[in-house]
């Protein structure tokens, strides 16, 4: 049984995984986002931050061909989508539910299996999610999501629910685990700190509707120093950007 995760290839010539073009979207009075316009290269990790109701879960769900966009174009490779809550199933062990992708093509969960070592979660295999921890609960949502095998990951404030701690190891682990198993990565937090430490570009929204008003990349490469005068620089700049 293979024990590693292989990356999905992307197709020869494509430079972008996902791109955003003039995309609109309402929900009948509501505008949700305006005039957005975005571009994600294979491989980078974009973390998108802005107010409440900003439309950033909505960005994901067009990502991932959930929703349609009212207006302009949404173009993405192949995408999954992990949402705030891991939604395991609590009748189901944790290799049960890391291992539903598979299953859902016809596939064995013991291909799931070795890559529980990897993930932190040896000797849980048989536990329900009851018996998790919170931070464990999200390692086996994260890894059910990686078993999809899709080239995009939109991860919608997968930490969100944990206290600051837990929160500030599973950022940590996060970084090592798409180092490891590299993804082209949308990551929706309301966690400016979060974002500056695990994304290679800060793309700040707007209030509702949403558009890109701040694109900052981040140095130096990850893994990366919270505390350093270039990560605190650009924490400082997605906060002033918040503010306005």
């Amino acid at each position: 049984m293979p024990s590693t995760l292989e990356a999905p290839m992307s197709p020869p010539g494509v430079k972008d995984a996902v791109t955003f073009s003039g995309v609109a979207r309402r929900f009948g009075a509501i505008a949700a986002l305006r005039d957005l316009d975005l571009r994600v290269a294979r491989g980078e990790l974009v973390a998108v931050v802005g107010p409440s109701g900003c439309g950033k879960s909505t960005l994901l769900e067009l990502v991932c061909g959930l929703q349609e966009p009212d207006a302009g174009t949404v173009t993405a490779q192949p995408a999954v989508l992990m949402p705030q809550r891991d939604a395991l199933l609590p009748w189901a062990s944790a290799l049960d539910n890391a291992a539903l992708p598979l299953r859902i093509r016809g596939r064995s969960r013991e291909g799931a299996r070795p890559l529980f070592a990897r993930f932190g979660l040896e000797g849980f295999e048989r536990a329900r999610p009851h018996e998790l921890s919170g931070g464990m609960r999200q390692r086996v949502a994260f890894l059910r999501t990686l078993l999809a095998d899709k080239p995009v990951l939109a991860l919608d404030e997968p930490f969100a629910a944990l206290d600051a701690l837990t929160r500030a190891e599973m950022q940590e682990w996060l970084d090592a685990a798409l180092r490891e198993e590299p993804r082209t990565t949308l990551l929706v937090t309301h966690d400016v700190e979060e974002a500056v430490v695990l994304g290679d570009r800060v793309i700040v929204l707007s209030p509702r509707p949403g558009r890109v008003v701040a694109d900052l990349r981040v140095a130096p490469a990850r893994p990366r120093d919270r505390t350093s005068p270039e990560v605190q620089a650009v924490r400082a700049a997605v906060l002033a950007e918040l503010r306005r």
